[in-house]
């Protein structure tokens, strides 16, 4: 039976919810608050952005094997990597934007030009920290500074 998992954003909440089908068209109701308009996640072993499938009109399809592979192997190879390393940094955030299919906004191409220098990351994030969170506030990523969702721990029926 499928899982699948939803970002309810009144709740700043994520919930899982099975199903019998695979890829069902039905976008379930909040089960604590009741809001229809939950958008769906990529799962915890995924990538941390959230995107959209393609039946949402953007971005990659979540159920796709292939791109289940290639998370998979993301997270791996960000398990090895040197954190200080900020061309490492780099490459892992360029990998996660292609992956969740979502376009690189001027602030962060910029921010990934400057890890791909070598500059130092405390730097870039003065530099252009506002920036990034303006412009991921506007495409309704909360940006960094809006506290990231919290996970129900309850299993629904979809």
């Amino acid at each position: 039976m499928p899982i699948y998992e939803f970002l309810c954003e009144s709740c700043n909440r994520i919930f899982s919810f099975h199903s019998f089908k695979v890829d069902p068209e039905k976008i379930p109701s909040c089960p604590k608050c009741g809001a229809r308009d939950l958008g769906r996640v990529p799962s915890r072993f995924g990538v941390g952005a959230a995107g959209k499938t393609e039946s949402e009109g953007g971005g990659e399809d979540f159920d796709d094997p292939r791109l289940e592979r290639e998370m998979m192997k993301l997270a791996a190879d960000l398990e090895g990597m040197d954190e200080n390393d900020p061309r490492q940094m780099a490459a892992a955030v360029r990998k996660m934007t292609e992956l969740a299919g979502e376009p690189v906004t001027p602030a962060m191409e910029e921010m990934i030009r400057r890890l791909e220098a070598g500059e130092d990351p405390e730097r870039i994030e003065e530099d252009l920290g506002d920036a990034i969170e303006s412009e991921m506030g506007e495409e309704g990523g909360g940006g960094f500074g809006g506290a990231p969702p919290t996970r129900d721990d309850g299993l629904y029926p979809m």
